[in-house]
């Protein structure tokens, strides 16, 4: 069945103190409490949710139909969305409120709750999550369909438009979210109503005679189906995430046959079309990253999963071309994906603007999902390498460092004056908000967060994979007997990277540890005693593993300058600054405004110039040599005949990309004007 390689549990590793320890912690206290306020739509000020309040209406319903004991009248009501609501809360109708996947919300949630309660235990929390999947279930049809949509609005129309609405989407929502709980908690109500609801769609999707033909229009449900099949050893789920993914982009095209009212006689497609949703042609023939990035990155993820399953050579291939395409040709320097406001999506290639960028914070979430399944599927340090530029970088972004405010769009240049008033930089906010009408990104964080251990380390049968270097105690079961290691890390402001074996009784297994692709320089102490070698990036130790003995791995972390493909027009003649995984900026707030006129000397190297404090934390603070532009006497007109400019020295103050815009609306830059020399 394939390469064996799997996340490891989340009980398998117990955080120490340091940055993701800190991170994770936000999101238990902070994170997960302000946004189930959210979801009861409790949080003045913020856009409402309606999620929660959509599932109660939708099990008032189901209890009446319960209760009448005959058949359900469906209600009849027109398709709202947030069109005008009234200004008191209380005495909304009994009707959906929200967009079509609201539901997806409580889903995301729910599973970022289910990975903060393996580490770290909480009754209170763990009773609101129960009370909350109490409502949810309710509100599911005796059938085992389950969409608040769809079930207040009206049954006749549901899996009408694939295309657009999200019933697969919420599915595979539901499925993730509910799979997390169980394996935190053991309680399976939910995960009952998820596989009740998966048995629905299985008898209404797939080649059999009489049965749909269609597939998802917002994909998820390819990679939560395989999670379902993993968690429950059933075949159907994993059949049915491959018949989603081999039917997908055939022609005649299915929505086409869906619009036309024949799906029994398919109508005749004319070209390749629907590149928006990955459905242009079949998933295997596929070798651009193209239209919705968020779908995109999603509906790869499915197809790596089902390669890696059934030993798909064909799907992997697909896989690695779409890889290739986004990392190659598609991603900005901060791992942010999805060039374009118009639909969310990837332009074409090397087309990366900058202040118009859209970048999802969903989209980096899941080129992270991807990545870790090209990294199950095979062990490489360049997926591993994407891995931790989109999570240091434009994941973290998305959330503001007290974890009560979000980013859906992720920029690298910022005039706050312009997303007042020009049109086409109204998507670009200068500060992170509360919530959003349309909340994908902010319970995915949360999800992210909570489990970001799964993501960090694999393993097989007989190796332990270290993709990220997070702190903290990694258990291996082999057998019956359990290695562990203590890994104590610097990362990601110190490349010292410390393991020690742990366990009570000595173990012979291998310990393969990445090497970060922006580390030119490393070293590694203490191998006497392995076999080592090195593959495709990463460092294998094999040997026996005895209690107390230490290995040591030295990243330098140097400060350099990057700069973009010739093909990047945006960024032509430009350069921007990393320090070990991490992407910097300059904000107003540390060096004024008209950032613009600063050029950056890339023959100097930038030098720490100790810390910065931003919202009670503190990070390294660079100092680039830069020079600044004198601007020119007001001539009374716009155009003058050119002349040779005038600049003097200047410094230029740089801070994470990451903790931008948590001291209000100023002006942000990563990219800057190579002066060369001075």
């Amino acid at each position: 069945m394939g390469n064996k390689n799997h996340p490891i549990s989340l009980r398998q590793f117990q955080a120490a103190d340091g940055f993701w320890k800190e991170k994770m912690e936000l999101v238990r206290r902070e994170v997960i409490p302000y946004q189930w306020e959210i979801l009861n739509d409790r949080v003045e000020g913020a856009s409402p949710s309606f999620c929660m309040r959509n599932f109660k209406v939708a099990g008032r319903l189901m209890k009446e139909k319960r209760e009448k004991g005959d058949a359900f009248e469906e209600p009849v009501y027109t398709f709202r969305g947030f069109e005008a609501l009234p200004e008191d809360m209380e005495h909304l109708e009994d009707r959906f409120y929200g967009f079509v996947f609201q539901d997806s919300d409580f889903s995301k949630w729910i599973e970022a709750v289910a990975y903060s309660l393996v580490s770290h235990p909480d009754p209170e929390l763990e009773r609101t999550a129960d009370e909350a999947i109490d409502v949810v279930c309710a509100a599911q049809m005796e059938n085992g369909y389950l969409d608040t949509y769809y079930i207040i609005n009206g049954m006749d129309r549901s899996f009408s438009n694939l295309k657009d609405h999200h019933e697969l989407y919420c599915l595979g929502h539901l499925i993730e979210g509910a799979v997390a709980y169980y394996q935190a908690t053991g309680k399976d109500r939910l995960l009952k109503a998820a596989m009740k609801f998966a048995d629905y769609i299985e008898s209404r999707f797939g080649q059999e005679d009489g049965k749909c033909k269609g597939y998802p229009g917002h994909e998820i449900a390819e990679m939560a189906l395989v999670r379902l099949y993993e968690e429950t050893g059933q075949e159907r789920y994993l059949k049915l995430a491959r018949y989603f993914i081999d039917e997908r982009g055939r022609q005649p095209y299915y929505w086409d046959c869906e619009e036309e009212g024949k799906q029994s006689k398919a109508a005749q497609s004319e070209g390749e079309r629907y590149q928006y949703y990955q459905a242009h042609r079949p998933v295997r023939e596929q070798d651009e990253a193209v239209g919705h990035a968020v779908r995109a990155v999603y509906l790869y993820s499915g197809m790596a999963d089902v390669a890696r399953i059934t030993d798909d050579a064909q799907l992997k291939e697909a896989c690695r071309r779409l890889w290739d395409s986004i990392v190659q040709e598609k991603m900005y320097i901060t791992g942010a994906i999805g060039g374009t406001h118009i639909g969310e999506s990837f332009s074409f290639p090397f087309d990366l603007p900058n202040d118009t960028a859209y970048a999802e914070t969903c989209a980096s979430i899941g080129l992270m999902f991807f990545a870790r399944r090209m990294l199950e599927m095979e062990p490489d340090a360049a997926y591993g390498d994407v891995m931790e530029l989109a999570l240091y970088n434009s994941v973290l972004s998305g959330m503001a460092l007290d974890g009560k405010s979000f980013f859906y769009v992720n920029p690298l240049e910022v005039l706050p004056e312009a997303c007042h008033k020009d049109e086409r930089k109204f998507h670009v906010k200068p500060v992170r908000q509360k919530w959003f009408g349309c909340a994908c990104c902010p319970p995915n964080l949360a999800r992210l967060i909570s489990s970001i251990p799964t993501y960090a380390y694999t393993e097989n049968e007989d190796t332990l994979f270290m993709h990220l270097h997070l702190s903290g105690e990694v258990k291996k079961q082999l057998g019956s007997q359990t290695a562990s290691f203590l890994v104590e890390s610097g990362m990601p402001w110190d490349g010292k990277v410390t393991i020690t074996y742990t366990g009570e009784k000595a173990a012979a297994m291998k310990l393969a540890v990445r090497i970060p692709g922006w580390c030119e320089h490393w070293q590694a102490d203490g191998l006497a005693k392995f076999q080592c070698s090195e593959e495709k990036g990463y460092y294998y130790l094999e040997g026996t593993w005895e209690q107390g003995c230490q290995v040591i791995f030295t990243f330098e972390m140097e400060t350099r300058f990057y700069q973009a493909d010739d093909r990047v027009r945006e960024d032509i003649g430009k350069v921007a600054v990393m320090r070990g995984p991490v992407v910097y900026c300059a904000e107003e707030a540390d060096n004024g405004t008209s950032l613009h006129l600063y050029q950056i000397l890339s023959s100097s190297q930038p030098a720490q110039a100790g810390e910065v404090t931003i919202a009670g934390s503190h990070y390294p603070l660079l100092n680039v040599s830069a020079r600044k532009k004198v601007k020119a006497e007001k001539a009374g007109r716009l155009y003058t005949k050119y002349k040779k400019p005038e600049y003097e020295p200047a410094q230029l103050y740089m801070i994470p990309y990451f903790a931008w815009a948590n001291r209000g609306e100023n002006e942000m830059a990563v990219w800057f004007t190579d002066a060369g020399m001075p």
